[in-house]
């Protein structure tokens, strides 16, 4: 079975939809046919710091 490449786009709502716990089983099975995790690692830990920052944030600003 020869799976496609990922473009970024998709590794991107892969890592959202996951992250947020409404990833498709499908989508789930297409992600582990991909031949490099990296992007999915990237990506992944761009989004966390993101998150973190976020939370971060927001909380100073309540609290303010």
């Amino acid at each position: 079975m020869s799976a496609k490449k990922a473009s970024l786009w998709q590794v991107f709502k892969s890592v959202c939809a996951s992250m947020l716990g409404v990833q498709s089983e499908s989508n789930r099975q297409a992600d582990f046919e991909q031949t490099s995790f990296m992007p999915y690692l990237v990506v992944g830990v761009l989004f966390v710091v993101v998150f973190v920052i976020g939370l971060i944030t927001f909380v100073q600003y309540v609290a303010g």
